[in-house]
């Protein structure tokens, strides 16, 4: 039986997020060890740090389904920014090199998104090395 076209647009379906197992409210951060709240404006799966924006490798393919089996160090090395104007953060893992992006906050610190926005600024011949090791 072919399958009908549909018209309007299906809503999203909801996820079901568990950020840790248990009723925890905060995370530690692996960079400099704050307790992170994992409510946060802006975004609906916290996973990074507001003040170091440090974060650990937990997702998998989806946001908020915590399926990483590395669970490394992810270090904010770049920002992104959409058509629509939000911004994202670009973490390295330092366990196995994946490349991950996430929202950013509306607590997140404006002075290290600033820093991080700014970098190829400072070296010029940054992005130049960048395109060569691709």
């Amino acid at each position: 039986m072919p399958r009908r076209k549909s018209t309007s647009r299906r809503t999203q379906r909801p996820k079901d997020v568990l950020h840790r197992t248990g009723a925890a409210d905060t995370f530690r951060c692996v960079g400099c060890r704050l307790h992170v709240p994992v409510v946060a404006p802006g975004t609906a799966h916290r996973n990074h740090c507001p003040s170091c924006l440090t974060s650990r490798h937990v997702d998998g393919r989806v946001p908020g389904d915590r399926a990483s089996p590395c669970g490394g160090r992810m270090v904010a090395v770049s920002l992104s920014v959409r058509a629509d104007g939000e911004w994202l953060l670009v973490h390295e893992c330092t366990g196995c090199g994946a490349l991950k992006l996430n929202r950013i906050a509306g607590d997140d610190n404006a002075l290290a998104l600033v820093r991080i926005a700014v970098r190829p600024l400072a070296d010029p011949g940054l992005g130049r090395r960048a395109m060569l090791s691709l």
